[in-house]
């Protein structure tokens, strides 16, 4: 079977227009030590068809890796071996999608047939309700093989998967992982889209589609031992879910594979890079920074490799090893999150770049370092209009920032001592689902207006930069540390 798995994609060419980065899941000891929980699970694939076709895919693996590894080796073969080609229609391309994912997860259940049925048989021979230790030797042995059986057919996955064809983007998403577009305009910001929201109980639509299928007010956050209301594999839950409470008054099957499928999205001209993000990854930042500002914090991280590292495959390693160490020391600090920050399940990144320049250099950050936004004024020298971004400060992680004589500590994620605080650039027009960031090429400090400030009556000339979201965010963070120097004035 692992032959013939192999043997699907085989001869599909690797994408060389993007870049992986992967870490292992961990818990953190009392003492800062870290130790892998489970094996990895997480999969990914990244081809590219002789027609011009491109196709990747991140899946987050629980309870194993089996799924995740299937799913990755069979999706391909779905879609790539003839099935696309430049006269689909956008219509065409979302039954295409809708049906591997249909016929892939079918698949994977024909794998686990013979043990099923090994399974069901042992579970006949066996009597009910009587502890290991009182059974037969040969019962034992029964009992073990069954134990290895349900490990065997346990577990699943979620999935992203970004297709692009015809200059055009989709994006079919099963579960929790996330799909991220950043395009970058001419005046040198980002906009950055997130494409489609995570399938859980937080999601409006998946508890409209639960309530309809006869499972209402489910008010937990995890269903059947996962937070995701779609997942691929899973048997347990697929056809047993009259075993769950939650799940029990359901008259079909409430946890699917069917994917959320977006697009196509037009890339003709567009520059910028496509991210796909498995669930840890989000997790672990979000865990370390609260979930308001992961999207774009992690842009920002990643512009700031792309101006430090030609090779895409570094740049994704850099960014994942990034978030790790925040995730880390937030933990080590003993703040407020450190108790969230515990431990992370494993990280999986992949960014592909869509005619993507390389920024300057020496405006972006590599190492470390919380991304804090304060407010700039902006000035294109090509019109009148001025518009405000955000100019994100990166904040050294040890040592202190001196103003004369004055100190104050640094935060505690991030970056070595010395480094001094840079900036990549954020638009302040954020909502739910899109925000921007700039490239940071410096155009915001080469293009400010020609006329000076004037003082007013105190003569005071108007501040540059707005500080209010920096000292915000600032304060929200170090509220611990504050609290305990005005408990000792």
């Amino acid at each position: 079977m692992q032959t013939q798995q192999q043997s699907w994609t085989d001869d599909l060419p690797i994408c060389h227009l993007c870049g992986v980065g992967t870490a292992a899941n961990c818990m953190y000891g009392s003492d800062g030590k870290s130790t892998q929980m489970h094996p990895y699970e997480d999969g990914h694939f990244r081809f590219r068809s002789e027609d011009g076709c491109f196709l990747y895919g991140v899946f987050n693996g629980f309870d194993g890796s089996r799924v995740a590894n299937f799913v990755a080796q069979r999706l391909p073969a779905e879609l790539l071996l003839g099935q696309l080609n430049s006269n689909n229609s956008d219509a065409d391309v979302r039954r295409i999608l809708l049906q591997a994912f249909d016929v892939v997860e079918k698949s994977y259940f024909e794998t686990i047939d013979d043990a099923l049925a090994e399974k069901a048989n042992l579970q006949s021979q066996l009597p009910e309700g009587v502890p290991f230790h009182q059974l037969s030797p040969q019962n034992q042995k029964l009992s073990e093989r069954l134990d290895l059986l349900k490990q065997e057919v346990s577990g699943g996955a979620t999935a992203v998967v970004a297709l692009i064809l015809n200059q055009k983007l989709y994006i079919a998403n099963v579960g929790t992982n996330r799909a991220l577009l950043c395009k970058s305009s001419i005046d040198g910001q980002n906009q950055v889209i997130q494409i489609g929201q995570a399938h859980t109980t937080e999601n409006e639509d998946e508890i409209q589609r639960l309530s309809q299928l006869g499972a209402p007010n489910i008010q937990t956050s995890v269903l059947a031992g996962q937070t995701s209301t779609r997942r691929i594999g899973d048997y347990r839950v697929k056809f047993n879910y009259t075993d769950f409470e939650l799940l029990s008054a359901a008259k079909n099957k409430p946890i699917i594979a069917e994917p959320e499928i977006h697009g196509g999205q037009s890339l003709e001209g567009v520059t910028g890079f496509l991210l796909l993000l498995s669930e840890g990854l989000i997790k672990a930042l979000e865990a370390a920074h609260g979930p308001e500002q992961a999207n774009q914090e992690i842009v920002a991280i990643v512009a700031a490799e792309l101006a430090q590292q030609g090779s895409l495959e570094a740049v994704a390693q850099s960014v994942v090893e990034r978030v790790k160490r925040i995730h880390h020391d937030a933990f080590a600090s003993g703040r407020q999150r450190a108790q969230q920050c515990s431990r992370h399940e494993d990280m999986t990144l992949l960014i592909r770049t869509l005619n993507y320049p390389q920024p300057d250099t020496a405006l972006t950050p590599t190492q470390g370092g919380r991304i804090y936004p304060v407010s700039v004024p902006y000035s294109n020298s090509q019109s009148t209009s001025k518009t405000s971004v955000t100019l994100s400060l990166v904040m050294p992680s040890q040592g202190t920032l001196t103003n004369g004589t004055n100190t104050a500590s640094t935060l505690d994620e991030g970056t070595p001592t010395g480094q001094s605080p840079t900036a990549t650039l954020q638009s302040t027009n954020t909502h739910t689902q899109s925000s921007s960031s700039s490239s940071g090429d410096g155009s915001l400090f080469r293009q400010r207006g020609s006329q000076a400030a004037q003082p007013d009556e105190t003569g005071r000339v108007p501040p540059y930069v707005d500080f209010t979201q920096f000292y915000k965010l600032w304060g929200a963070d170090h509220s611990d540390s504050q609290n305990t120097q005005g408990g000792r004035s």
